[in-house]
């Protein structure tokens, strides 16, 4: 299997870029074109994590509790929501 920097879409670079300063932007973080390596993890991390929170708008829960008809036994629930924007 070979490795290319190559994107498949011209533009998809150009246009993850964008969004990644608008990202930026939204928490706070000032991002420059080019090489950032003066950014603290936290602050790299809140422009990806803010990045995820857009890209996927579903959010999921699980938590296990007791089965209130069942002595001992428990049951996972799941609560799945959407948010739209």
């Amino acid at each position: 299997m070979s490795s290319s920097k190559q994107s498949v879409v011209p533009s998809a670079r150009e246009a993850l870029n964008k969004f990644k300063m608008e990202s930026a932007n939204e928490v706070g973080v000032n991002l420059k074109q080019g090489y950032n390596g003066d950014l603290t993890s936290r602050e790299a991390g809140s422009v990806g994590g803010q990045m995820v929170k857009k890209m996927k708008p579903e959010r999921t829960a699980s938590y296990i509790r007791k089965d209130r008809t069942a002595f001992g036994h428990s049951v996972t629930v799941r609560y799945t929501a959407t948010i739209l924007a």
